[in-house]
C-alpha cells in the first residue's frame, strides 16, 4: 500500500506538556483516512505540524515521499488543501469574490477554480455574501477554497462542525466523492458515526500517542464483544461463571472478553452443571463501542 502521509517519531512539547508523543502515521493514498482522538488527544496539533504551521519539537513529516523542510515546504503545500478550525473566507464578499481572490493570490485558471465550486455544489450561490450563507455553505466554500490549487491531499478538521443532520450527509457524500476522484482526504471528527461510514482507515490518538492504525475490520478485530447467554437460570449462570467474570444481565447472564475457546469452556460448564442454554452471542459492537474501550472511555 503506497502512503502519501507518513511521519516518524514525530512529537511536539509546549514548555513542560507534550501534546503529540513519537506518532508514526501512516495515510495510504487516495482513501478517507479517519483520525479520532478524544478532545486533548493532539488531533489539530498533529494536523497543523502535517501543514507546516506547528514547528515538530522533534521527528519528521514526510509527504508524497519528501520530507518537509523549509526548502520543501512552498513546493509541498502546493499539494495540499486544508479546512483547519473556522473557514478562510471573507463574510463581506461573495462566495464567486473569495473564489476570485483565492485565483488571482495562487494563479489558478478560471476552470480550476469552476471545478472546485462545481465538485462542493455552490455555483448557485456565489453571487451571495458570505455573511448570509448558512454554516453548511460556509464549509463547503472552504473546501472549494482548498480543492481549487487541485491538490493530492485534502486535510481537514472537524467538518462538519455545527452541520444540521442534511449539511452532515452531504459533507459525508462528499468526502467520499473525493477519495473516489483519487484525492486523499484526511478528516478528524467527533462524530464516530460518521467517520464509521465514510472512512477507510483510522487513526486513533490517546495522549498524544498512537493507539491504533489500520482498516475497520482490523480495529473490531483487536476488540473482544461481550459473550451475551440466555439461559432459564440466570441468577445460577452467574454464579458458576463469576470467574470469567460474569454478572446477570435481564434474563441473562454477560461475560466480558472471552475468546472463541473459552466461551466453548464456558458454556459446557453450564451444561455440565444442568443449567439450561437457549443461545450464545456476542454483543454487536459500534465504532463508539470500540473507541471508548481502546480509549479507557475517554470523550471526544
Amino acid at each position: 500500500m503506497s502512503h502519501i502521509i507518513t511521519t516518524h517519531g514525530l512529537s511536539k512539547t509546549y514548555r513542560d506538556r507534550t501534546v503529540v508523543r513519537d506518532l508514526d502515521l501512516r495515510v495510504p493514498e487516495g482513501c478517507v483516512y479517519g483520525f479520532l482522538g478524544p478532545n486533548g488527544s493532539g488531533k489539530s496539533t498533529t494536523m497543523k505540524m502535517l501543514l507546516s504551521l506547528v514547528r515538530p519539537t522533534t521527528g519528521e513529516v514526510r509527504i508524497m515521499g519528501r520530507r518537509m523542510e523549509r526548502s520543501t515546504r512552498r513546493d509541498l503545500l502546493r499539494h495540499i488543501g486544508s479546512l483547519i478550525e473556522a473557514p478562510p473566507a471573507y463574510a463581506h464578499l461573495t462566495g464567486g469574490e473569495n473564489m476570485r481572490l483565492v485565483q488571482r493570490l495562487l494563479g489558478l485558471s478560471d476552470g480550476q477554480v469552476r471545478r472546485a465550486v462545481q465538485t462542493v455544489r455552490l455555483q448557485d450561490h456565489l453571487g451571495q455574501r458570505v455573511s448570509r450563507y448558512s454554516l453548511g455553505m460556509k464549509q463547503r466554500l472552504g473546501i472549494a477554497l482548498a480543492l481549487a490549487r487541485e491538490p493530492r491531499i485534502l486535510v481537514l478538521d472537524e467538518p462538519t462542525n455545527g452541520l444540521d443532520p442534511a449539511g452532515i450527509e452531504e459533507m459525508r457524500k462528499l468526502l467520499t466523492h473525493l477519495a473516489e476522484r483519487g484525492i486523499t482526504v484526511m478528516v478528524s471528527s467527533h462524530l464516530l458515526g460518521e467517520i464509521d461510514r465514510t472512512a477507510e482507515v483510522l487513526g486513533i490518538l490517546g495522549r498524544g500517542r498512537m493507539l491504533f492504525q489500520g482498516t475497520r475490520s482490523e480495529l473490531f478485530a483487536r476488540s473482544v464483544p461481550d459473550v451475551l447467554v440466555d439461559t432459564a437460570d440466570p441468577d445460577r449462570a452467574a454464579a458458576l461463571t463469576r470467574r470469567w467474570g460474569g454478572v446477570r444481565d435481564g434474563a441473562g447472564v454477560r461475560v466480558p472478553g472471552l475468546d472463541h475457546a473459552t466461551t466453548a469452556d464456558l458454556v459446557a460448564r453450564l451444561v455440565r452443571e444442568g443449567v439450561a442454554v437457549y443461545g450464545v452471542r456476542r454483543e454487536e459492537q459500534s465504532l463508539e463501542d470500540v473507541f471508548m474501550d481502546l480509549t479507557g472511555g475517554g470523550g471526544l
